[in-house]
C-alpha cells in the first residue's frame, strides 16, 4: 500500500525541516525531530530556496519573521513553530486565491 498524499506531504515537511535545521551544528543521526531547530540563518535559507521568498534578503524582515514564529522565545524555530507557519502560508494562499479568483496552479 502506498502512502497517502497527506502522509507524503507530512514526510516532505519533516525532511525539508530536518535538512535545513541540521546545517549550523553537527547533529547526530539519532536525534529526535524535536531536538532540531532552525537558526535565523537556516530559516532565511529555507525561505529563499523552498518558498521563493525573495524579500527575506532584508535582515530586518528576517528578524521580524523570526520573532513572530518563535513562540517559545528561544531564538530558534522548532518543528511545531515551522508547521504553524507553513499552514498559515497555505491558508493565506487559499484566501488570496478565493478573494482574487485565482485558480489552482496559476501565478
Amino acid at each position: 500500500m502506498t502512502d497517502s498524499r497527506v502522509t507524503m506531504a507530512i514526510q516532505t515537511l519533516m525532511q525539508v525541516f530536518h535538512e535545513y535545521a541540521s546545517k549550523d551544528e553537527a547533529h547526530s543521526e539519532t536525534r529526535d525531530m524535536n531536538q532540531f531547530k532552525l537558526s535565523k540563518r537556516e530559516l532565511k535559507e529555507l525561505l529563499q530556496k523552498e518558498l521563493n521568498f525573495e524579500n527575506v534578503k532584508d535582515s530586518d524582515k528576517v528578524d521580524e519573521l523570526m520573532k513572530e514564529l518563535d513562540s517559545n522565545g528561544d531564538s530558534q524555530v522548532d518543528f511545531q513553530e515551522f508547521v504553524i507557519f507553513v499552514v498559515s502560508v497555505a491558508c493565506m494562499t487559499k484566501f488570496l486565491g478565493e478573494k482574487f479568483g485565482l485558480k489552482r496552479g496559476t501565478s
